[in-house]
């Protein structure tokens, strides 16, 4: 299993070599995809989190509701 994971094949079958080549690809896609929705969450955090009108509100300064 290990082997495998390294990247070693054991023989010369094309169509072995072919899909160790196709998996290899997969995984480099989905690291990037992985990276590319990081960053955008780390966006959106950093957004949900900004200043925002509920933040400028002094509460110790507000008036009391109508009763």
């Amino acid at each position: 299993m290990a082997k495998a994971l390294l990247g070693y094949v054991g023989g010369s079958d094309p169509r072995v070599l072919s899909e160790m080549r196709r998996l290899q690809q997969r995984v480099q896609d989905l690291e990037s995809e992985l990276i590319r929705m990081q960053a955008e969450n780390d966006a959106l955090t950093a957004a949900a989190h900004g200043d925002s009108l509920l933040d400028s509100i002094d509460v110790s300064q507000a008036e009391p509701a109508l009763a």
